[in-house]
């Protein structure tokens, strides 16, 4: 379990078919084998580890299924990711409560500058629309976001500078497709509205 709050922004340093190696500046170690560590919104298993001058490689296994589901299949090396380690018990829930099972992927369609913050418009696979209401939550990326407005399928969240500066949003571009997990409230909510009498 994670919580939208990204901790590092790692980078892609190798790729063999669905093995991925990433650089962080978390110091992991062999004790670490196992670990769960969310990768632009994706929840992926460390599986080995090396020491760099600032901090760690690990190295994740990406199935066939993820990669079908999810924007990483676009993944090479020199590209920058969102990381976020696995939330601890009594660590400080400040985002909202993020799976890390990526639902879908979705564009930019637009970034528009709103005094230092940027807004972005997006637009969600219609199977998934129904799940994101206005001050609602989604992870993008593994982002925590706050929706601001929705119409139909699109939806606009605005990012402040500190956002833009500590994930990977500041080099977005419109067209960039991004990892999208609705809100795992409003999942079980439209679930059980299913089954009303």
């Amino acid at each position: 379990m994670f919580t939208g709050l990204i901790t590092d922004i790692g980078q892609v340093v190798g790729r063999e078919g669905g093995k991925f190696t990433i650089e962080t500046r978390y110091k992991l170690s062999d004790k670490d084998t196992g670990a769960s560590i969310c990768c632009d919104g994706v929840c992926l298993t460390a599986t080995s580890f090396a020491p760099t001058a600032n901090g760690s490689r690990f190295t994740v296994d990406v199935s066939n299924e993820t990669l079908s589901k999810t924007a990483l299949n676009a993944w090479v090396p020199g590209r920058r990711v969102n990381l976020e380690r696995s939330l601890r018990a009594g660590d400080e829930l400040g985002g909202h409560i993020v799976s890390g099972h990526v639902d879908g992927v979705t564009k930019i369609i637009s970034i528009t500058p709103d005094g230092e913050s940027k807004r972005f418009l997006f637009e969600a696979p219609e199977h998934l629309a129904r799940y994101i209401a206005p001050k609602g939550s989604v992870a993008l990326d593994g982002t925590s976001l706050t929706v601001n407005e929705v119409s139909g399928a699109r939806f606009g969240v605005n990012l402040i500078p500190h956002s833009l500066t500590v994930t990977t949003w500041g080099a977005k571009s419109a067209g960039d497709t991004i990892n999208l997990e609705v809100d795992v409230f409003a999942r079980y909510v439209a679930r059980l509205m299913e089954f009303r009498p």
